[in-house]
């Protein structure tokens, strides 16, 4: 897969600025998930894992996190139950990792903490302006997961 190509130049104007605002955008996320008793590493190995299981090594691939990090931080989720280790159905020689039905319910708290906070950001915005804005983070969504797919092949 080749790599996609630019319509437009990212405008230089404020070099800064695109960096700042996801910086001070996850601080905000990073608040809202203490509600959930949540960091947000903790966070997205929940978020991964609502998708699926999976071992700990794709999970730090997919983190893009070494598997000593991975580790610990699986090791905090299984203490406080929201993560479990079960032999992969698929080769009983490997360990995944699932998410427990207690990691859901901290999970769904969480998503609706930082929903709500984004929401609350997100009515500074004028209205005609709001929904722009989050059909922009939905756009860095998908991005960020073709990216992420894209580097994970190899590509």
């Amino acid at each position: 897969m080749t790599k996609p190509r630019r319509r437009e130049p990212v405008p230089k104007e404020s070099p800064g600025l695109p960096g700042r605002a996801v910086a001070r955008l996850a601080k905000r996320v990073e608040l809202a998930l203490g509600f959930a008793e949540l960091s947000l590493p903790q966070y997205r190995v929940l978020a991964l894992l609502a998708e699926g299981s999976a071992a700990s090594s794709a999970l730090a691939s997919r983190l893009a996190v070494s598997p000593p990090s991975i580790t610990a931080l699986v090791d905090g989720l299984v203490a406080r139950q929201l993560v479990e280790r079960r032999p992969d159905p698929s080769d009983r020689r490997r360990i995944a990792l699932v998410l427990t039905d207690k990691g859901r319910r901290v999970l769904t708290d969480a998503d609706a903490a930082v929903g709500e906070r984004l929401d609350d950001i997100a009515g500074y915005f004028p209205p005609d302006e709001r929904m722009r804005a989050l059909d922009g983070l939905r756009l860095w969504h998908q991005a960020l997961d073709a990216y992420r797919d894209a580097r994970v092949r190899g590509a």
